[in-house]
């Protein structure tokens, strides 16, 4: 392909089985930071995020989402938190931190590590923030699972850009790999 950034969009897919090799400080920082730089609308980069490698807390966040196994198997889970006190407006702060945790999965990807973005757990958000003791300010968005991949056959398919493309001008053509 030729193209990093690129290769690593079209080849990055969720990891949900870990090996047990644990993952570096140094690469748990690199990810937090590949986040950080996220654009966020005036900056104000409303990101906040935990870092949790115990083995009894991530089983006991284990019980707030029905993907209690993958949490399991993880290394290191990263829940990612706006924070509200930081806001400025609702709707680009919120795909400020979409953009931050796609950052995070493409660092993750990069460094030969796999992840999944956890959405589901949010039913459970308020017990999740209460057992980390963090304040109301703190709205969580998703929790990254992370670690080294038990393997690396995931499959994953896109629908075709003509289905998702909904104005062209005439002349522009849409051939599809």
């Amino acid at each position: 392909m030729g193209n990093p950034v690129l290769e690593a969009i079209y080849t990055r897919r969720s990891v949900r089985e870990f090996s047990k090799d644990p993952v570096s400080d140094e690469i748990i920082i690199e990810v937090i930071k590949a986040g950080t730089w996220a654009p966020s609308g005036l900056n104000n980069q409303p990101w906040r995020f935990a870092i949790i490698k115990d083995k009894t807390l991530i089983e006991r966040i284990s019980d707030l989402t029905k993907y209690k196994d993958t949490v399991l198997q993880a290394n290191v889970l990263i829940p990612v938190f706006i924070d509200k006190d930081a806001m400025y407006n609702e709707v680009k702060d919120h795909q400020a931190i979409g953009a931050c945790i796609e950052n995070m999965l493409l660092a993750i990807h990069s460094l030969g590590l796999g992840a999944v973005w956890l959405g589901e757990i949010l039913k459970n958000s308020d017990k999740l923030r209460k057992m980390l003791e963090l304040g109301e300010n703190l709205e969580l968005m998703a929790v990254i699972a992370m670690g080294y991949p038990a393997h690396r056959n995931q499959i994953s398919t896109r629908k075709p850009l003509k289905e998702v493309i909904v104005y062209k001008p005439s002349d522009l053509e849409i051939k599809e790999e």
